[in-house]
């Protein structure tokens, strides 16, 4: 019952999350595709980073219910729709400075896509985590 991340010598070095997360004993929990929406149903107001926020708080919510901590998380997968790598950077570092912050020290990406779902959605959030 034990989570085992890991970054080994080759590829390269990690700015904070693990290249292999490995679980035994668990059960796996898989979240949907965590949207910046708010209880009407709508995109909430505000940047990229607003958005951001909503997802987190949303994302917790989600864990919560599964009865996960973002310790749990074995893997992220942030999108962001962007071509602007200081936009990327920007909500990875909002996504790794939260609430959850520590979901993203296991094996993690982030991808600029050309759009999401909904329309004025900047950013999405996908998660595997795991439970005794």
């Amino acid at each position: 019952m034990t989570i085992q991340r890991q970054n080994p010598p080759a590829p390269h070095a990690t700015p904070g999350y693990h290249h292999v997360t490995a679980v035994s004993g668990r059960t796996t929990v898989h979240l949907a595709g965590q949207c910046p929406l708010g209880l009407d149903g709508l995109i909430v107001a505000g940047d990229v980073l607003a958005q951001a926020d909503q997802v987190v708080a949303d994302t917790a919510t989600a864990l919560r219910a599964a009865g996960a901590t973002a310790d749990d998380v074995l893997r992220t997968v942030s999108y962001v729709a962007t071509a602007d790598r200081a936009v990327l950077f920007a909500v990875w570092d909002q996504f790794t400075g939260s609430a959850i912050g520590p979901a993203f020290s296991t094996a993690s990406t982030l991808l600029g896509v050309t759009c999401l779902e909904y329309s004025g959605q900047l950013v999405e959030l996908d998660i595997t985590a795991a439970v005794s």
